[in-house]
């Protein structure tokens, strides 16, 4: 090849070089050119077969008695250094410091963020990623760890099957405010266009959490978002954490996903990805089917007044068989008296009869 020939490929390589785009310069959104469906062409892992999230059905479930509760560390030491509130145009993200940690799980676990994924219809209308036996919730809140015992930091832990922890707690709504939530929702005004960040006051992360951190979910799969690597030990909880119907409404419409420069504003919606299958993959629980059984609030509803009817029922009856032994009581009496009156006048009578004097003898 001469010289010129060589220039030539070296200019072609240049420019596809220098054209191409990094997987990590990339925007990919939840619908649209580089909508969800899509992703697996520009970053092949989200084409994975351990894909999060998941549908656990609960009857498919496996449980495992060796699964201990999961324990926060540090969630509720603070300090006094405010949190970093971010928007990334995907989510708000919250910063953690890295004093916060994750034990209860074969190596330990330090925290990084914690975000959330939301519908955009309200309530009953879907916004978590993870569905139990096909029902959504309104949203879900995942905290993210990744393991400090094996990794020295998040971007190497993140490509290993074993580098990441996510704790997912799902939100329901309901009439009452809850306070804990407020340290995030309170201050998303600051944040409203994509990339802006701001600093908020530090709070007790725990109190995001749900009380019962023993009985969760527990599968191997990935991040929920590009690059989608499946290294990602889930710990799904089962019970889930209420916030109220205006929290749920914030949430869903005052950030948005266009930067404030943007002659266009998109609000930042629908921020959750759908279900994959599982591909032979288990979920393990680490409770049995009857201690993990719960009933909702229409079946304790219904428990509630069938017992009252039921009592109501034996009320009733109760009182009617009293009633009837009592009317009953005066007519035995009275014919007790009658009997005792006849018997007494045969008496009489019996007396009164005069006596046949014997014949005498010829």
């Amino acid at each position: 090849m001469d010289s010129l020939g060589l220039f030539i490929l070296l200019m072609l390589l240049c420019f596809q070089w220098t054209t191409a785009p990094a997987a990590e310069e990339i925007t990919w959104t939840y619908t649209g050119l580089v909508g969800q469906s899509e992703w697996s062409q520009y970053f092949p892992d989200c084409g994975g077969t351990s894909q999060s999230p998941v549908d656990v059905v609960t009857t498919q479930t496996k449980y495992d008695p060796s699964l201990i509760p999961v324990t926060p560390l540090g969630y509720s030491q603070h300090g006094n250094k405010p949190f970093t509130l971010y928007n990334n145009g995907h989510t708000a993200v919250i910063e953690l410091p890295d004093w916060m940690g994750l034990g209860g799980l074969p190596w330990l676990f330090t925290a990084v963020q914690m975000h959330l994924h939301w519908g955009s219809g309200g309530p009953s209308h879907g916004g978590s990623e993870h569905t139990i036996n096909g029902q959504s919730a309104d949203a879900e809140l995942h905290v993210v760890h990744y393991n400090s015992e094996l990794y020295p930091n998040i971007s190497t832990a993140m490509t290993q099957r074993d580098g990441l922890a996510v704790l997912g707690i799902l939100i329901v709504t309901g009439e009452e405010t809850n306070p804990a939530f407020n340290s995030i929702l309170n201050y998303l005004s600051r944040i409203r266009h994509a990339d802006q960040k701001a600093s908020i006051p530090a709070f007790d992360v725990q109190s995001l959490l749900p009380k019962d951190l023993g009985r969760y979910y527990r599968y191997n799969g990935s991040l929920t978002t590009p690059p989608c690597h499946q290294s990602v030990i889930w710990t799904l909880f089962h019970e889930r954490v209420q916030i109220s119907k205006a929290q749920l409404l914030k949430m869903e419409t005052i950030l948005y996903s266009s930067k404030a420069e943007d002659p266009d504003r998109m609000l930042l919606q629908d921020n959750y990805r759908a279900t994959h299958p599982l591909n032979h993959r288990v979920v393990f629980s680490s409770f049995s089917a009857e201690s993990g059984k719960e009933l909702s609030s229409g079946e304790v509803t219904a428990i509630v007044i069938g017992v009252m009817c039921g009592c109501v029922g034996l009320a009733v009856i109760i009182r009617f068989i009293v009633k009837t032994i009592r009317m009953k009581e005066p007519e035995k009496a009275k014919e007790k008296k009658q009997d005792m009156a006849l018997n007494s006048t045969s008496e009489a009578e019996k007396k009164e009869e005069p006596s046949l004097s014997p014949q005498t003898e010829p």
